[in-house]
């Protein structure tokens, strides 16, 4: 089973379906669904019924692949966002299972102060220890806030391509790092 090792500021643990309460509240912050749902908030149901299902589809302990929740390193550890690992295109029919992405959902409080960098570095680092290589990201070209943690991970633009699944349709730009870029 893959292990994220703490950093400097926080602990990582495995988000599973009995987390659903942190996966609902952080959900609730218009602000943090903005470049992901125009800024509507998640219902507990569409937690239930289409987020849980869709991590667990793609979620691998030995791999890592899952969401992994960052947790502040205090005495409450409290728990601020999540990075999210899979293979790129999961859901679009065109997985690739060599080129993990990844993603990242942080509570509103913790923007501007490194933190999803900061977890994101330290989920690659795992993953990389596990032989890993390749890592993309995903976004909405206006989303100036993700592509900055792409380019401090190391990761270059690649492509814009529409991007297609159950639940959404729209047009991203692609980041990648991987061996060529290292």
């Amino acid at each position: 089973m893959l292990r994220v090792n703490p950093s400097e500021r926080l602990t990582y643990r495995r988000i599973a379906a009995q987390d659903r309460d942190f996966l609902f509240e952080l959900d609730q912050n218009e602000e943090v669904m903005r470049f992901l749902t125009g800024g509507r908030k998640t219902t507990r149901q569409e937690v239930d019924e289409v987020f849980i299902p869709r991590i667990e589809s793609f979620n691998n302990e030995q791999k890592g692949w899952g969401l992994w929740q960052a947790s502040l390193n205090n005495d409450c550890s409290e728990a601020i966002g999540w990075i999210l690992v899979r293979p790129l295109g999961f859901f679009t029919g065109n997985p690739q299972p060599d080129n993990l992405e990844l993603g990242w959902r942080f509570c509103r409080q913790s923007w501007g102060k490194g933190y999803a960098t900061e977890a994101a570095r330290a989920v690659v680092n795992a993953l990389r220890q596990a032989g890993c290589r390749q890592f993309s990201a995903i976004a909405l070209a206006d989303n100036q806030g993700s592509i900055n943690i792409m380019k401090k991970l190391g990761m270059q633009y690649q492509r814009t391509e529409r991007y297609t699944d159950a639940i959404f349709d729209d047009d991203v730009v692609v980041y990648s790092t991987g061996p060529a870029n290292e």
